[in-house]
């Protein structure tokens, strides 16, 4: 194993530090329970937040900032967030108006979450909470029951975070949430394993010619291990899964995101941005909005995940929005 780190044991502490030294005039740091949140934190708005497991990074901790989260709080590498540091960082944004809970579909997530929701209650701070499921790939895998979260959970931030600047109340937030998670679907591919730093290893095997379709982003098996093909082919199967889903229709207008698992060129996700835009032009589908890049990545796992969300005026409204974070990824 060859990264740029010191202690693998303090590897995500010490990441978390670089983004706050990065932007100190914008965030602030609880280092105890990996808390970072917005510096000008207001009060009068319901306080959103995330933190799943670390190593998908920009997701969460890079999207914390006015339009988007007020806070994230995540866990070790691939790990979900210990429960006191959920309830920790839901007391200190607490607001009058409550508090959105985002949590991706996974067992230590929601066993998390759920734990700290109810402890927090106890405290009198009013909860909301959206599960977001994007992941078409499998229903069930190492790390969930029922469909994974995975790069489609920054469409509910961004919309939820618009939504919050704009003085919606706890319960249309949570509504809204549910409304985008619907419209949303992803699926990835993987050309070849990561390694976390404390394992130390690659948690997982591919051969020269091997991909994984369907890969979760902790790496979790996906619909099967397959010889690899032209990305033409790839994407076709990869939206066609999407596509059919929920299922998307002639005349939609979309928002589009190649999602890359952080070990791929960009070239390549545009190449496969390519194919993804003639499968649309092919279907009927209008691409209103579109993605290319690092957004929920798996540490350096070579692959991409596609997603694609079913617009209507008030989602596309709210993701054209502006939104101040450390990284300008939306």
């Amino acid at each position: 194993m060859k990264k740029f780190m010191n202690d693998p044991a303090n590897f995500v502490r010490e990441m978390i530090e670089g983004v706050y030294l990065a932007n100190k005039d914008k965030l602030k740091w609880v280092p105890e329970y990996n808390i970072l949140y917005r510096a000008d934190l207001p009060k009068d708005k319901v306080a959103i937040m995330q933190g799943s497991g670390s190593g998908h990074e920009p997701a969460h901790i890079m999207c914390v900032g006015k339009g988007f989260l007020d806070a994230a709080c995540p866990g070790n590498v691939f790990a979900a967030p210990p429960m006191n540091y959920v309830l920790e960082c839901t007391k200190l944004i607490k607001s009058d108006k409550g508090v959105l809970h985002l949590i991706n579909n996974y067992q230590g997530d929601r066993m998390a979450w759920a734990t700290a929701k109810e402890e927090a209650e106890e405290l009198g701070i009013k909860i909301g909470v959206v599960i977001i499921d994007d992941d078409v790939s499998v229903k069930d895998s190492t790390y969930t029951t029922g469909r994974r979260g995975v790069a489609g959970n920054f469409f509910i931030i961004k919309a939820v975070g618009a939504a919050a600047e704009k003085g919606a109340d706890l319960d249309q937030l949570v509504e809204l949430g549910k409304k985008v998670n619907s419209r949303t679907r992803s699926m990835g591919v993987a050309l070849s394993s990561c390694i976390p730093p404390a394992k130390g290893s690659p948690i997982f095997k591919l051969g020269p010619d091997e991909i994984e379709v369907g890969v979760g982003i902790h790496g979790e098996p996906g619909r099967r291990r397959d010889k690899i093909k032209s990305a033409k082919d790839i994407i076709e199967e990869v939206f066609t899964a999407i596509h059919d889903d929920i299922p998307f229709k002639k005349g939609d207008r979309v928002a589009v995101m190649v999602n890359g698992l952080g070990g791929t060129p960009i070239s390549e996700l545009y190449l496969l941005y390519r194919e993804a835009a003639k499968k649309c032009e092919e279907t009927g589908l209008t691409i209103a909005k579109n993605y290319v890049g690092n957004y929920c990545t798996s540490l350096e796992m070579a692959g991409f995940s596609l997603t694609l969300v079913q617009l209507d005026d008030e989602i596309e409204g709210l993701l054209n929005d502006p939104a101040e974070i450390p990284i300008r990824v939306f």
